[in-house]
């Protein structure tokens, strides 16, 4: 458990600095408000949220998963299946889960309300990959207990899993872009820069679009893909139009509020 949690940091922490430093030397787009504001609450979301986490499963999912395996629960403690099986199938289903769940929240009114915190933002980087509400925090984590204990994941698969799922949400998110050669050969695979941006559009049909975090496989399978925005990558508006101003999209309590509003004040 000591060595999961380290890993998880380290690899983290790499990853966000990478991006930032990617980030600081060749910028894709110019922040339309205040850097330090933005960060300021963006990371205070994360910090937040990680306490939320904290309280609600204080040793994390792996030991979910310790436990779901030492009392048979789930398919694969029923299922006589070598790790070479079950670990990367249950990688692909729980990357799967988070693709329907991040879809679920833009098309359920009440779970949007939640998610629109992370769409406000006006500017992607690094740090809007780590931008999520804290009940969205703690709804997902009731979301991937479930799956855990009815998968029976096992502990390696979940430390996977946990480490691609915040790695390619501050990859996708950050303020690079990629050779268009490169993009196009990445994204066969994963979700890329370009790819993602198009998701944080203010076009309603193209925010309800790439939903993916790491695989680009469920938007193709499943309906959601979309090639190339409208204006094309360079003419992209991103956040929300009913959230245009510095005090309703990157003011801390005005974040923390968000889902208890109707409309921005």
């Amino acid at each position: 458990m000591i060595n999961n949690t380290w890993i998880k940091l380290g690899v983290f922490i790499t990853v966000l600095a990478v991006m930032m430093l990617w980030e600081g030397l060749k910028p894709n787009r110019v922040s339309p408000v205040s850097i330090g504001k933005r960060w300021f609450s963006n990371f205070s979301m994360i910090l937040l949220g990680s306490v939320v986490a904290r309280l609600m499963i204080p040793t994390g999912l792996a030991a979910m998963a310790i436990f779901a395996q030492s009392n048979h629960i789930g398919l694969w403690n029923h299922v006589s299946a070598s790790v070479w099986l079950s670990i990367p199938i249950s990688v692909l289903l729980f990357d799967c889960l988070i693709y329907w769940q991040h879809r679920l929240f833009h098309r359920i009114p009440l779970f949007w309300r939640i998610h629109r915190v992370h769409h406000a933002d006006p500017h992607l980087d690094a740090s809007t990959g780590l931008r999520f509400h804290p009940l969205e925090i703690a709804l997902s984590l009731v979301v991937k207990i479930s799956a855990v204990l009815v998968l029976g994941a096992p502990v390696l698969a979940i430390l996977i899993f946990e480490v691609l799922l915040n790695a390619t949400s501050i990859f996708n998110h950050s303020n690079i872009k990629l050779a268009v050669k490169l993009d196009k050969l990445l994204r066969t695979l994963i979700v890329t820069q370009a790819m993602h941006r198009i998701h944080h559009s203010q076009v309603v049909a193209e925010t309800d679009s790439n939903f993916g975090f790491n695989l680009s496989i469920w938007d193709r399978l499943f309906g959601s893909y979309i090639e190339e925005a409208q204006n094309g990558d360079d003419g992209i508006k991103l956040g929300l139009k009913e959230y245009s101003s510095p005090q309703t999209n990157t003011s801390l309590k005005a974040l923390l509020l968000m889902p208890f509003k109707q409309k921005p004040h």
